[in-house]
């Protein structure tokens, strides 16, 4: 089964930026979906961005135009621009990916803490 690794994660201030990577074991070219999903203390996980394979991307309300998720097929890697935080994007970052009917495969997370 594919391994996720994901990477990036640290503290900053708000209005800052990070980038965070998750690398695949293997080719994520034919991948039904890509997502990062987050969960914050207390609360449920929640999607942050999703790309399908015809690359349609989608990103949540709260992460819409700070934002931007894209992929690097040769290196087996996607990522996610993190632009403008807030302290409310402060969690546990997660990267996953979907094939087949039901098919899925979650990366240990990444740690991201944004500081007021």
């Amino acid at each position: 089964q594919v391994q996720l690794v994901e990477s990036g994660g640290g503290l900053v201030q708000a209005g800052g930026s990070l980038r965070l990577s998750c690398a695949a074991s293997e080719s994520i070219f034919s991948f039904k979906a890509m997502g990062w999903y987050r969960q914050a203390p207390g609360k449920q996980l929640e999607l942050v961005a999703r790309v399908v394979i015809s690359g349609h991307t989608i990103y949540s309300d709260s992460v819409k135009g700070r934002f931007t998720m894209s992929r690097d097929n040769a290196k087996n890697t996607v990522y996610l621009e993190m632009n403008s935080l807030k302290p409310e994007d402060t969690a546990v970052y997660y990267c996953a990916v979907e094939w087949g009917v039901a098919g899925s495969a979650w990366g240990q997370g990444t740690q991201v803490t944004v500081s007021a």
